[in-house]
C-alpha cells in the first residue's frame, strides 16, 4: 500500500476533476468520507480469484470489483439486507460513487454475488488487505502481538430445531429392542427362520426386505389396502421391515451429521447448539450458533476462523495452523479459555511462538478461600527429590501409579496419582477430602488422592510468572482492549449479532466481509485522529 493513501483528504487519491456538464456527483461527497478510502484500497486489489467464479459464457453484467465495494460499504454502514443495499444504491450518493455511475444492481444479483461468488474469494481479499496494512506499517507482528479471542454468534436457524446425539442413540437402541421383540413373531406366522444379529444395521434390514419381496413374488401374494380389509402376514412383515429400515436410515443420517458434535440444527446442519451471552429468555437456553475466533493485531483483524466446537480450546490449533501458513508470528496472547495441555505442547513444538495465556485459576488463586483450602495441591509442600506432597498434618502423599489418558481430541495425557499413606484419625479429613455424591465409599474409609499432570502443572507455573511480568501485564491489557474491542465494535456498531446465511462456508464468508469492513473503518479512524503506526496501547498511570 502506498504512503499517499494515508492522508485525511481522500479526494486527492484520484486526482481527476470533471469540468463538463453534467457535473459528477463525486464533488458532493465529503473529502474525509470512508467511501473514498474504500474505493482507493479496492483499486489496489487483485480480483482474478473473484472473476474466476463467474461463468466464461456470456458477459459479466456488473463489475465484480464494484459489487465488492458496495457490499463492504454496506457492512460499514450497518446495512446487511440485500433489499436495503439495492435501495441504498438507488438513493445514497456514496453507493452511487462506488458504482462509478453504473446501474444499481438488483437485490437478487447482490445475494447471488455474496453467496456464490464471494465464497472462495473472501478469504483471499481479506489476506490482500492485511498485506496492504503490513506494507503500510499499520500492522507490525514484530513490535506488536497477535491477540486471539472467540465469541459465539447465533445461526440463521430456529432456536427449537435441535437434534441431540444422545437422544438419537437412545431412540436407535429402543428401535433395535423393538425389532428383536416383534420380528420373530412376524416371521413365525410366515414359517420363516431368520437369524437376528447382535448388531442390527441397515444392510441387514435391506436383505430381509429383499427376501420378503422374493417370497411375495414366488407365492403370488396379493396385498390389500383400505379400512376393514385384513392384511396378510407377509404384507404386515414387509411393511414393518420397511418402516424399521426408514427409521434406521434416519438415525444413521442424524448421527453422521452430528459427527463429533453433541447436537445440530435441523435448519442449518452445520450449526451447533451453544450457550450464548445474548440470552433472549434469560434462562441459560442453548441456541444454534457458531464459535467465531478472531486474531487481531494493532487493532486490526488479522484473520477469522469459524468453528463448530463449543469451546475455544479445540479451535486454537487449527486456527494457529492457518495463521502460521500466512504470517510470521512471534507473540500470541489468549485468554484462559484457550488453556490446555495440548495447546501448551503445540506452542512448545513451535519455538518461534511465545505464548501468553492467563491460567484458568489465575483469579481464583488470589482469593482467601483458595489459599485456605488445605485439600488443594498448590497449598501442600512438594518435595522434588522424593516426589511427594506433604499435607498440613505432616502426612506424605506418595506416587502409587501413573495413568495414560486421552483428551476429547485424542491427545495423550499422563496423570500421576499421589495417595496418602494413612488418613486415619486425621482431624482435617472433612476439609481435605471433597465430598462426592457419586462416591459410595464412606468418608472414614477414604484416603486423600491427587491426580497431577506434571507437564501441565509445570507449564502453568511458568505461565503465571510470565504473565506477571511488565510485558505480560501490558499484553493482557491490550488483549482485553483489542480482541474484545473488535467484538464489541462489530456487535454494537455494525450490529453483527446473527448470521444471515447458512452453512459453515457461507458463514465464514460473512465473517471475512465484516472483518474487511472493520479494518477499513479502523484505518479511516486512525488516519483522521493521527494515530497511525500505534501497535500497543499503553494504559495511563493514574
Amino acid at each position: 500500500m502506498k504512503k499517499q493513501f494515508v492522508q485525511k483528504d481522500y479526494s486527492k487519491l484520484k486526482g481527476e476533476y470533471q469540468l463538463i456538464l453534467p457535473m459528477s456527483t463525486e464533488i458532493l461527497i465529503p473529502i474525509d468520507e470512508p467511501a473514498r478510502l474504500l474505493s482507493a484500497i479496492a483499486e489496489e486489489m487483485d480480483y482474478s480469484e473473484l472473476e474466476a467464479a463467474y461463468s466464461r459464457r456470456g458477459r459479466i453484467g456488473y463489475s465484480p470489483k464494484n459489487l465488492f465495494k458496495i457490499i463492504i460499504y454496506a457492512n460499514m454502514r450497518n446495512i446487511r439486507s440485500t433489499r436495503k443495499i439495492e435501495q441504498a444504491c438507488r438513493e445514497n450518493i456514496n453507493f452511487m460513487y462506488l458504482l462509478e455511475g453504473g446501474k444499481a444492481p438488483d437485490h437478487n444479483t447482490i445475494s447471488r454475488f455474496r453467496r456464490y461468488c464471494m465464497g472462495d474469494a473472501a478469504e483471499g481479499l481479506m489476506h490482500q488487505l492485511t498485506k496492504l496494512l503490513l506494507d503500510l506499517g499499520e500492522i507490525s507482528l514484530a513490535e506488536g502481538a497477535v491477540f486471539i479471542d472467540g465469541t459465539k454468534i447465533e445461526a440463521n436457524a430456529n432456536r427449537y430445531s435441535f437434534v441431540w446425539k444422545k437422544s438419537v442413540i437412545k431412540y436407535r437402541e429402543r428401535l433395535h429392542e423393538k425389532i428383536r421383540k416383534e420380528l420373530p413373531v412376524l416371521l413365525s406366522r410366515l414359517g420363516m427362520e431368520y437369524h437376528i444379529p447382535e448388531e442390527i444395521k441397515a444392510p441387514w434390514l435391506k436383505k430381509l426386505r429383499k427376501r420378503l419381496c422374493k417370497q411375495k413374488k414366488e407365492g403370488d401374494v396379493e396385498f390389500v389396502s383400505g379400512k376393514g380389509r385384513h392384511k396378510p402376514p407377509l404384507q404386515k412383515a414387509l411393511e414393518k421391515t420397511e418402516e424399521w429400515l426408514k427409521k434406521e436410515k434416519e438415525c444413521n443420517q442424524k448421527l453422521h451429521i452430528c459427527g463429533d458434535r453433541n447436537s445440530y440444527s435441523k435448519i442449518d446442519h452445520d450449526a451447533t447448539f451453544m450457550r450464548m451471552k445474548e440470552d433472549h429468555m434469560r434462562n441459560g437456553q442453548l441456541k444454534p450458533g457458531y464459535n467465531v475466533n478472531v486474531a487481531t493485531s494493532s487493532e486490526y483483524i488479522l484473520d477469522c476462523y469459524v468453528s463448530q466446537d463449543r469451546t475455544d480450546t479445540a479451535a486454537f490449533i487449527p486456527f494457529m495452523d492457518r495463521l502460521l501458513q500466512k504470517y510470521n508470528l512471534h507473540r500470541i496472547v489468549v485468554d484462559s479459555g484457550y488453556e490446555s495441555e495440548e495447546n501448551y505442547k503445540y506452542c512448545e513444538e513451535h519455538p518461534q511462538l511465545t505464548l501468553f495465556v492467563k491460567p484458568s485459576n489465575h483469579e481464583q488463586r488470589k482469593t482467601r478461600k483458595y489459599k485456605a483450602d488445605i485439600g488443594r495441591r498448590e497449598n501442600m509442600e512438594y518435595d522434588r527429590q522424593e516426589d511427594t506432597y506433604t499435607c498440613t498434618q505432616g502426612r506424605k502423599l506418595r506416587v502409587t501409579e501413573v495413568k495414560q489418558r486421552k483428551s476429547s481430541r485424542n491427545f495423550p495425557i499422563e496423570k500421576t496419582i499421589y495417595q496418602c499413606d494413612d488418613c486415619k484419625d486425621c482431624p482435617c479429613k472433612e476439609k481435605c477430602i471433597r465430598q462426592s455424591k457419586s462416591c459410595k465409599t464412606p468418608l472414614e474409609n477414604r484416603v486423600k488422592r491427587l491426580e497431577v499432570s506434571k507437564y501441565f502443572a509445570k507449564q502453568r507455573e511458568e505461565m503465571e510468572k510470565k504473565i506477571s511480568t511488565e510485558e505480560g501485564i501490558l499484553l493482557r491489557v491490550n488483549r482485553s482492549i483489542q480482541a474484545e474491542g473488535v467484538f464489541a465494535y462489530t456487535k454494537e456498531d455494525l450490529d453483527f449479532r446473527k448470521f444471515l446465511l447458512r452453512g459453515i462456508g457461507n458463514v465464514s464468508t460473512e465473517c471475512f466481509l465484516i472483518a474487511i469492513a472493520h479494518n477499513v473503518l479502523k484505518l479511516h479512524h486512525k488516519i483522521q485522529k493521527d494515530r497511525l503506526g500505534s501497535h500497543l496501547i499503553v494504559p495511563k498511570v493514574s
